[in-house]
């Protein structure tokens, strides 16, 4: 079964964005599988079915990574001798043409691949030893999967000046259990056009915000349903505010006990109450 192609050469910034569209992204996969920290699959969806606008305004992470993907992949080239180049194609699965592949570099003369990360320096420790995020574990299985590929590199530049490289193995057994949960989600959100579940997420808030930026001057009625959720909201604000509560009964009793010191020790933990550069005295602890 033949390959299809989809030559991006030549596109611009929103044609590019548009393409994205039709079809998963090595990007989409953590999100639809609610694995995530950036994106929900009621976004996911959204953005897929064409009700959000298409957008290039990212944040400072994505710019600064765009900036250095270059870069990174010269300083790749240099440390493993690995001769890396641009494709400008998006690459669609023989068999499911919406399950697609956008690769950051190939690697000439063999059948890996080079993907580019940056991380801030709280991040490190997701990078640390072996380790390697989920989200892009599933990115590149997902990659691996689309191109029939047997492995692939990770160039990262960690807090702005550790650089590694990193390989990953195909893993059959997850490229077999992701792809089948991709195709169900296609099938079930994107073709039949059913919605998915709504989570309580950034994502879907700020995603329900654009669908819905403005309230009309109409009443409607709700399903009985939402009498139980109603219940649940209301159970869950109480609880909030009874650990809230609590809180600040042990912070209280915290600032009592050390009076006039601005540090304490007990147990594992370290207490300190000290005036920040703004001016606000906070209470902060930590386990030793």
């Amino acid at each position: 079964m033949s390959q299809h192609i989809i030559s991006t050469r030549g596109f611009t910034r929103e044609q590019w964005l548009k393409n994205r569209r039709g079809g998963i992204g090595g990007s989409d996969v953590a999100a639809i599988l609610g694995m995530s920290p950036w994106r929900s699959p009621y976004q996911v969806w959204a953005d897929k079915t064409g009700q959000l606008p298409v957008s290039d305004s990212g944040n400072e992470f994505t710019h600064w990574g765009d900036i250095m993907e270059p870069i990174l992949a010269n300083e790749f080239a240099a440390t493993t001798g690995k001769k890396v180049y641009r494709q400008n194609k998006t690459y669609c699965h023989p068999k499911y043409d919406f399950l697609r592949a956008n690769i950051d570099r190939d690697i000439a003369g063999e059948p890996g691949f080079l993907e580019i990360k940056t991380a801030m320096e709280y991040k490190s420790s997701e990078w640390a030893e072996d380790e390697i995020p989920a989200a892009y574990l599933l990115q590149v299985q997902h990659y691996m999967n689309v191109l029939d590929r047997p492995y692939c590199y990770f160039a990262t530049l960690v807090g702005g000046h550790h650089f590694m490289v990193k390989k990953v193995e195909r893993d059959q057994a997850v490229i077999d259990q992701v792809q089948g949960m991709l195709v169900d989600w296609w099938q079930k959100h994107i073709i039949a056009g059913e919605p998915p579940v709504i989570d309580g997420s950034d994502s879907t808030k700020q995603t329900l915000q654009m669908l819905y930026p403005d309230s009309e001057a109409k009443e409607v009625s709700l399903p009985p349903t939402f009498n139980q959720l109603l219940k649940k909201r209301t159970e869950a604000k109480e609880q909030i505010a009874g650990w809230q509560d609590q809180v600040s009964l042990v912070d209280n009793q915290l600032r009592a006990a050390m009076a006039d010191n601005d540090t304490a020790h007990v147990g594992h933990y370290k207490i300190t109450y000290k005036t920040t550069k703004r001016g606000n005295r906070v209470l902060r602890i930590k386990e030793d």
